[in-house]
């Protein structure tokens, strides 16, 4: 069914440093296939709380947050959902008749993936970066009942931080040895378009020791972690995954409907083909 625009179409989008075409041709092919009057634009900003009172003032519905916006715009926001809160980080804002509350849907994608994929509770970790998506897979991890954990981070204050929080040992490089350990990163090595889109995020000497390796970066999909741990034949999670998990969680709050899994992987393999 091909929709047309009108007045009374509803507006999502989302706010990213690096914007990517994946979430706007996935929501945009879900609107259309299941005959929803909706429409999702990406946007960057170098005003922040200009653009979260653009997304209050002319009704955006819902409004995906990414890097680097998951902490500064806690302070815009009206209402704090639990898991937000409990992580001082947001990814969604659904706007409520111009009350903007706020979720953390990576949380939510992370735990269904730890468990979909079958990683044993007791496993150590160690977990690279302490941004705000840091913050909901360490949060993942540790309820998801994982053992021993290591955070890795260079920033200090915000490597203690996470790592108290969630009674995490926290140091500044990364060790030499974590046998058996599930390998987590969550910086932004590899990532398509960064300075570091060629850095691997765990070396080869981890990466074959490891019992799993899950890189959050979702673009590309097959980054340089993801590669080697495919070489080294280590079970992988891919940040693929997260960005297609939390983003039907976004699409559920913004519209009231969940997509069933055909309609999702049909709607991820047209993402993925932008």
């Amino acid at each position: 069914m091909r929709l047309t625009l009108s007045r009374d179409t509803k507006l999502c989008m989302s706010l990213s440093g690096r914007p990517s075409n994946f979430g706007t041709r996935l929501h945009n092919h879900l609107y259309q296939a299941l005959g929803l009057d909706y429409v999702y634009k990406a946007f960057t900003t170098t005003d922040l709380p200009a653009a979260i009172g653009g997304v209050r003032a002319l009704g955006v519905r819902g409004c995906a947050v990414s890097m680097p916006f998951k902490e500064a715009c806690i302070p815009l926001l009206d209402q704090l959902t639990p898991s937000a809160a409990r992580l001082q980080s947001v990814n969604t804002i659904v706007n409520m008749d111009g009350r903007l509350v706020a979720y953390n849907t990576d949380y939510i994608a992370v735990a269904a993936l730890l468990k979909s994929h079958g990683v044993p509770p007791g496993t150590p970790f160690v977990l690279r970066g302490s941004g705000g998506m840091g913050r909901a897979v360490a949060a993942a991890l540790v309820d998801h009942g994982l053992g021993k954990g290591t955070l890795v981070a260079r920033n200090a204050a915000s490597g203690r931080a996470v790592a108290d929080l969630h009674g995490l040992r926290w140091q500044p490089e990364l060790p030499e040895k974590a046998p058996g350990a599930v390998l987590v990163n969550v910086t932004p090595l590899g990532m398509a378009g960064a300075p570091e889109s060629e850095t691997q995020a765990f070396p080869d000497a981890l990466i074959a020791a490891a019992a799993w390796v899950f890189d959050v970066v979702a673009l590309p999909s097959e980054t340089p972690l993801v590669r080697a741990a495919r070489r080294l034949g280590r079970p992988v999670i891919t940040g693929e995954e997260v960005m297609v998990l939390q983003a039907v969680e976004q699409f559920a709050l913004y519209t009231g409907v969940r997509p069933d899994a055909a309609r999702v992987a049909e709607a991820a393999a047209f993402a993925r083909a932008g």
